[in-house]
């Protein structure tokens, strides 16, 4: 009988699938090679927030003079001042941020080039519901840098405007 399996076929049968699974998960004995993420047609790029695009508007017409951003938003805050470190070897400046005193959370985020650090507030609201004045409100922060400041100038992303000269 043809289509009949003894235990001798069965375990012959076993053992070539696995040694068969083997080779394949050993990847036929060839090395390793970089394997690269597969791109999904459906997939976006990762896209730039309204601060990147910006910071990157900023440095690449610098030193051109750039008009303020129309309207208020709350990822782009204009700064009211920044304190150049007293070392130029530190990584940190202070930025004074003018938010709203509705606002829960608040702080401040760089986008760094070789010539410019472009600096902005942005703040987060508290729920809509309730009652909230509205009146400004400033507060210093820190803002943590990947480089040195050295000679490069502190941009206001709101407005344009230089803050902090290099």
């Amino acid at each position: 009988m043809r289509g009949t399996f003894t235990p001798h076929r069965t375990l012959a049968a076993v053992l070539a699938m696995a040694a068969a699974g083997t080779v394949a998960l050993t990847g036929c004995g060839t090395t390793d090679k970089p394997v690269k993420p597969a791109t999904m047609p459906h997939m976006k790029p990762q896209q730039q927030d309204v601060f990147e695009r910006r910071a990157d508007d900023i440095v690449r017409h610098w030193p051109k003079h750039l008009s303020p951003m129309p309207g208020r938003r709350a990822a782009v805050l204009p700064l009211v001042s920044a304190e150049r470190p007293k070392d130029a070897g530190q990584r940190e400046i202070t930025v004074t941020v003018g938010h709203s005193a509705c606002d829960v959370h608040f702080g401040a985020r760089q986008y760094e080039s070789k010539d410019v650090v472009v600096v902005s507030g942005w703040g987060k609201k508290k729920s809509a519901k309730g009652m909230c004045t509205e009146m400004l409100a400033t507060d210093k922060v820190k803002v943590k840098l990947e480089k040195p400041l050295g000679g490069r100038k502190v941009i206001d992303a709101a407005t344009g405007k230089q803050l902090a000269a290099g």
